[in-house]
């Protein structure tokens, strides 16, 4: 039975531009633009040069290590430039770009298991590996560490549909038009870690979907449950999800796997379903295209590496007074300053806002009423963790006001009438905590270096 988790707000969901929006499949573009990190964990290196022919679904960057994962061509044609490009996350990033030649050949390599039903965890963690998989939810964890960290440990296994973000609807139309691939996808999970179910956890306001999954599953005979739960955000935070869906609280510091639990975003579900039952890694993505200041809103499947430009366009283009675009969902989602981006494993929407959505104030100012305690869905104190930031008392923040505990989801900069900017304040006291890290096993790196020479 579902769950309540502490605080969380309830923002006008925006979804009716979309959800009742079939996929459209968007052309692959003339060129593509492949940045080689769309993982956390280290960039992966180019393996083509300019000038080869590529296939769709060829391997074109090797994994920087294990925490990374491979990188495929998502277009067939040839290797125009391997440089760096503008990059979703801000400056630049080495992008493999492709010319399309509009052949759409596959890779010769790409074939579906012959029997799914055999494959043992070691063999599905491999497969998973191979496929470039990472959590299409945004978070873009590679899948095949997940699965292989969780194995022997996690009862619970968790598939998130909950699609809390205001504006986003591709994963409820994944659910309503590709309902076999979620359950058969959840299935081989199931099969994986030796659970008697997966969970999938849908929100009340997708309830149609959570009908059509409901009908699949009987049909399937699949050892798979749907908790219908309630409509608030940020529902489909993974701390938020595993108590909601468990009734498991994960600990200060801990990741759910510590509480038994394993969780995977819908569509990261289906690319598994796609590496196993057709042999294609992941190489397009489904995205809503919505906002004030798109003309036409829809749900797209692109290539991999589409500009978002050609994403607008293929919904009419954007009104006159459009002054923001932002790369996901308006709570969590990142401004972006440069229309040369292209489209991510974790891409999950582009929105552009006309209208009066944003209110600035200059020169913000706390008036102490204490709401955003109230919603902080990780029992966080954000009215002191934005003083002392501002204070650069970066130590009370990480050690005494578990700072490094936020889950950056805006519930607080939403609820906030002074409109203090308390997520990107937090965003940038993490930042100065891993820089302060880094520049630490730097110096102590340096001073073993130092060391072992003198010995020498």
């Amino acid at each position: 039975m579902a769950q309540a988790f502490f605080g969380g707000v309830h923002p006008n969901d925006m979804k009716a531009a979309t959800n009742e929006k079939a996929i459209e499949q968007l052309a692959a573009p003339a060129e593509v633009v492949i940045p080689m990190s769309m993982h956390i964990g280290a960039p992966c290196k180019p393996i083509v040069a300019v000038g080869d022919k590529v296939t769709i679904g060829q391997k074109i960057g090797e994994p920087g290590g294990f925490v990374s994962a491979p990188i495929h061509a998502s277009v067939s044609g040839t290797v125009k430039a391997v440089e760096p490009r503008p990059f979703s996350m801000g400056g630049t990033m080495m992008s493999v770009v492709i010319e399309n030649d509009f052949q759409n050949t596959v890779c010769p390599d790409i074939h579906p298991v012959d029997d799914p039903d055999s494959l043992t965890p070691e063999q599905l963690v491999e497969i998973v590996k191979n496929a470039g998989i990472v959590g299409q939810g945004g978070a873009t964890f590679p899948t095949h560490v997940k699965i292989s960290s969780g194995l022997g440990k996690v009862d619970y296994v968790i598939i998130n549909a909950a699609e809390c973000e205001p504006y986003i609807t591709g994963d409820h139309r994944t659910m309503l038009e590709r309902p076999e691939q979620v359950i058969k996808g959840a299935t081989l999970l199931a099969k994986c870690f030796g659970v008697e179910h997966v969970y999938i956890g849908v929100e009340a306001n997708k309830q149609n979907a959570a009908d059509v999954l409901n009908k699949t599953i009987d049909e399937l005979k699949a050892p798979v449950v749907v908790e219908v739960l309630h409509t608030r955000y940020p529902q489909g935070a993974e701390k938020q999800l595993c108590q909601a869906i468990s009734g498991r609280q994960v600990p200060s510091g801990k990741l759910p796997a510590d509480a038994g639990c394993c969780i995977f975003n819908l569509n990261t579900t289906c690319a598994i379903y796609k590496a196993v039952y057709t042999g294609m890694p992941v190489v397009s993505k489904v995205v809503t295209v919505s906002g004030s200041g798109v003309i036409e809103p829809k749900n797209l499947e692109c290539p991999i590496g589409t500009p978002i430009t050609a994403l607008f366009d293929a919904c009419g283009g954007l009104k006159d007074e459009t002054y923001k675009l932002i790369m996901g969902g308006p709570m969590m989602g990142l401004a972006q300053y440069n229309l040369d981006v292209t489209v991510g494993k974790g891409t999950g929407a582009m929105l552009a806002f006309a209208g009066d959505e944003e209110q600035y104030e200059e020169n913000p100012q706390c008036i102490r009423c204490g709401k955003c305690v109230g919603v902080c869905p990780m029992r966080l104190e954000p009215v002191f963790m934005y003083k002392y930031l501002m204070k650069g008392d970066v130590d009370t923040w990480q050690n005494t006001l578990h700072g490094m505990d936020c889950i950056e989801c805006g519930a607080c900069a939403y609820t906030c009438p002074a409109r203090l900017p308390l997520t990107h304040a937090f965003r940038m006291g993490k930042q100065k905590v891993n820089n302060a890290r880094m520049a630490a096993k730097a110096k102590a790196e340096a001073e073993k270096a130092a060391a072992e020479k003198k010995e020498a």
